[in-house]
């Protein structure tokens, strides 16, 4: 086996001329998010890996998070996130 196999096509070389390069390109983003290390909020250190669908867990300060299925945090989170600080905010200045 060569060394540089997957060059372009990267982790989904795996799947190789099947399902089509669009279906794998998308897929590749996916699997690529899933499988990288994320920074943990609580130790500071890229050490946050997937255990299953949804679980995160630091492997230097082993806390557990719950995140999106395929990276730590969704859109949609951040989303929500924003606008409960929003609300807090504007609460406490009334208050």
């Amino acid at each position: 086996m060569g060394k540089h196999r997957t060059r372009k096509v990267g982790i989904t070389g795996k799947y190789g001329t099947r399902y089509g390069a669009t279906l794998r390109k998308l897929l590749r983003k996916v699997e690529v998010s899933q499988h990288s290390s994320y920074r943990c909020a609580f130790c500071g250190k890229d050490t946050v890996k997937r255990s299953c669908v949804g679980i995160w867990s630091c492997k230097s300060c082993k806390k557990v998070v719950a995140g999106g299925a395929y990276s730590l945090s969704t859109a949609s989170a951040v989303t929500v996130r924003s606008t409960i600080a929003r609300l807090r905010k504007i609460q406490s200045e009334s208050a």
